[in-house]
């Protein structure tokens, strides 16, 4: 479906079906369309090129590029959802194709984006400051409310690591270290649209693009200041992680020392009771050479005696010595 608006301080909002009508309107045009039948219903109403739209649908990383009279700006929603991997959540990228013309602004995705929804509901109130300024703050506008989503998203990540830092000092479960891989593989997920996402502002806050109003670029700028601090969060996570990972990994090895510790200590102790009972085990009758002990009454309790009290004696020696 496609859906279009033409918008001006002194006009007010006026809604359109045919996004060529539109554009031939007098103020600021937005048509947006979320398939790929309005996508190239669009794309024809505004000479977009096939390739721009292209990449849209192909989801590919986000960019900044001129074309002949409009820009085009892909970027991409970004939160947690629970998917299909063996891990609790999976970063869902929603790529948004974000042109800007001269006097019109067009926006394409695959799906609906609930960050584009909240930008078109504000033109439809009449929001002043859409209303005053051009394609380029809208544009701005779509952007900025995506980028703020990101800053949601690391939140429930960061919430997620506090829980994963507790759980590591008390549990070596194994569930642990999956949530720990699970949220590695998330801020990795979100790098790489963050990251590039950064190079693509940045292009708009120079003022690269002709279409970008001087005025403007001040908007961009802090976009462009939110996508450095959202990455700087993404790299400070994952050091968390990786941290939180060493620790999981040394407490399972001092776990598994602790075991070996006890095991030697119980094989340590029944070695020389081994070799008591080996050596009383050689009792070969009638030879002049038998032990003394084998003919005495009292040689098994004293025998038993004595290799309990050489278990008694090592356990003291390795508790003092702080082995148990």
């Amino acid at each position: 479906m496609t859906e279009a608006v033409v918008y001006s301080a002194d006009r007010g909002v006026e809604s359109f079906d045919d996004p060529a009508a539109a554009r031939d309107a007098p103020g600021t045009t937005w048509a947006r369309a979320h398939s790929d039948e309005a996508m190239a219903e669009v794309a024809d109403a505004f000479d977009i090129h096939a390739l721009a739209v292209e990449d849209v649908q192909n989801n590919v990383r986000p960019k900044t590029e001129e074309f002949g009279g409009y820009t085009f700006v892909l970027v991409k929603a970004a939160e947690l959802t629970a998917g299909d991997t063996p891990f609790d959540e999976e970063v869902r990228e929603d790529p948004v194709g974000v042109f800007i013309g001269g006097d019109w602004v067009v926006t394409l995705s695959p799906t609906r984006v609930p960050a584009v929804d909240r930008v078109w509901d504000a033109v439809g109130r009449g929001d002043e400051r859409l209303l005053q300024r051009g394609p380029d703050f809208t544009a701005y506008r779509v952007i900025d409310v995506i980028v703020a989503g990101y800053f949601d998203l690391l939140d429930r990540v960061e919430t997620t690591i506090e829980i994963i830092e507790e759980e590591v000092l008390e549990s070596t479960d194994i569930d642990t270290l999956e949530r720990i891989n699970g949220v590695r593989r998330d801020l990795l997920s979100f790098r790489k649209v963050a990251w590039p996402a950064r190079e693509a502002v940045g292009l708009l806050a120079r003022g690269d693009p002709e279409q970008v109003d001087p005025a403007t670029e001040k908007y961009y700028r802090d976009v462009y200041d939110d996508l450095v601090g959202a990455v700087d969060l993404t790299e400070t996570y994952r050091d968390l992680t990786t941290g939180a990972r060493d620790i999981y990994l040394n407490t399972v090895s001092q776990s598994t020392n602790e075991v070996m510790k006890t095991l030697t200590v119980v094989a340590t102790i029944f070695l020389p009771l081994t070799f008591i009972a080996g050596v009383y085990g050689m009792n070969f009758a009638d030879s002049p050479y038998n032990m003394p002990e084998l003919a005495w009454r009292f040689g098994y309790p004293a025998a038993m005696v004595g290799m309990a009290l050489v278990a008694v004696l090592m356990l003291a020696y390795f508790y003092r010595m702080d082995y148990l």
